[in-house]
């Protein structure tokens, strides 16, 4: 569910048109639903009742502040990926001990910024790292909390980009060394190692590989306890899908993988984190673009928008679909045309869709991109000297501009010509 619904035969988020926001702020821009994230994040936090439990959001599906803070001031922590992101996580306002920090190549810099502000833990994916860490906690005299992830070798059965748990993916280490790896993070000084890691993708949209995957983390556990580790955290990771085409059957509930969760590990008390990113932010954003040309081709019609590749990368980059809606409503059993959605990036791959069937539009018209929260403003970029896209939060009947559009000498000023030229 989200709330972006037509009223009066015009698209709204939540209680504001559309149509208001593109007058007020241009085209193109990303609009997030302040409803839509908070039952979302509910919605998890409630499939973890009577459990131990944190869920920390996962950053990298969408890291606007306002979106934090938003998610804070429910209860969430946050899972972040780099320093970039942990202090972005700091300045809206997110304790150290709500943040856990992942990633496969965390730098010397970014263990040390993040031991210095305070963190709930590093999930840590190698020896080589866990060893780092360690050197630098001894060395600022502190003692920094650890998970291990462990590589289970589970097919997460999604696209291969985002598939994180098999064996030959880059991340973790082989389960069937972890005994080998807690007894030396054991013994390395600086370190306390708190208990287990796992993440197997995104976009998972069947329940058997977590189950899979849990099963593996159950078992390591009980071996993990009779070698003498305390292992009283358990970070699940996150990777439910959503639905990003309408009518085609849902991904299951949260309330459904917290049931999982609970038959699978419920029963080893230990705490349970879980990193959800796209469940939460994905439903609850729009990318709202404007038709700029209807072109006529050989063999098919183009829609040309005033978004590209650079704005939402995912079709362009993982194939990705995304609903393609008229911001006003088109009549019932109006006639549909098919047209290849395009951007105006000089590239073949700023295709957004081929050969979609559209009601009626023409230059002008605004149309929106749906299920586009997550991982659509954080992958954009300035190619072809673009502006970077700006995001707009709504609540009830009120928006706000949460970044701005920058302007062409802004881009242009952050160059800077060497003294020879």
């Amino acid at each position: 569910m989200d709330h972006f619904l037509y009223r009066d035969g015009v698209l709204h988020a939540e209680d504001v048109p559309l149509a208001e926001i593109a007058a007020s702020v241009g085209t193109p821009f990303y609009v997030y639903s302040t409803a839509t994230l908070v039952r979302h994040f509910r919605l998890f936090d409630e499939a973890l009742a009577g459990m131990d439990h944190l869920v920390c959001y996962a950053m990298k599906a969408a890291s606007n502040q306002a979106i934090l803070k938003t998610l804070a001031a429910e209860g969430a922590g946050m899972d972040v990926v780099s320093a970039g992101e942990y202090l972005r996580a700091r300045a809206a306002g997110v304790p150290g001990d709500r943040i856990v920090f992942s990633g496969v190549g965390k730098t010397a810099q970014e263990i040390r910024i993040a031991l210095d502000g305070g963190v709930r833990q590093f999930n840590v994916e190698s020896e080589p790292e866990m060893e780092a860490i360690s050197a630098i906690a001894a060395s600022m005299g502190v003692v920094a909390p650890i998970t291990i992830r462990v590589n289970p070798d589970v097919d997460a059965r999604t696209h291969a980009k985002i598939a994180t748990g098999k064996s030959e993916n880059k991340f973790g280490i082989p389960i069937a060394r972890a005994r080998d790896v807690y007894a030396h993070a054991a013994r390395l000084p600086g370190l306390d190692v708190i208990g287990i890691d796992v993440h197997i993708g995104s976009q998972l949209t069947d329940l058997a590989p977590f189950e899979a995957a849990y099963a593996k983390v159950a078992e390591l556990t009980g071996v993990l306890r009779a070698d003498g580790h305390d292992i009283r955290r358990l970070d699940l990771g996150g990777g439910l899908g959503i639905p990003y085409t309408r009518g085609n059957e849902p991904p299951p509930l949260p309330s459904d993988y917290g049931d999982l969760i609970r038959r699978c590990v419920g029963h080893l008390g230990c705490e349970i984190e879980i990193e959800p990113g796209r469940l939460i932010v994905g439903n609850a954003g729009l990318l709202v673009s404007q038709v700029i040309y209807v072109k006529s081709g050989e063999d098919r019609d183009f829609l040309i928008l005033d978004a590209a590749m650079n704005d939402l990368i995912r079709p362009a980059m993982y194939e990705a679909h995304h609903d393609i809606v008229p911001v006003v409503e088109p009549d019932a059993g109006a006639d549909q045309h098919a047209f290849d959605i395009v951007g105006p990036v000089c590239e073949t791959g700023d295709t957004f869709a081929r050969h979609r069937m559209m009601p009626p539009v023409g230059p002008g018209d605004l149309v929106a991109f749906r299920s586009a929260g997550a991982y659509g403003a954080v992958m954009a970029s300035e190619y072809n000297s673009r502006p970077l896209v700006p995001e707009v939060l709504v609540k009830g009947d009120k928006f706000a501009v949460i970044r701005r559009r920058p302007t062409f000498d802004e881009m242009i000023n952050r160059d800077t010509i060497p003294e020879w030229l």
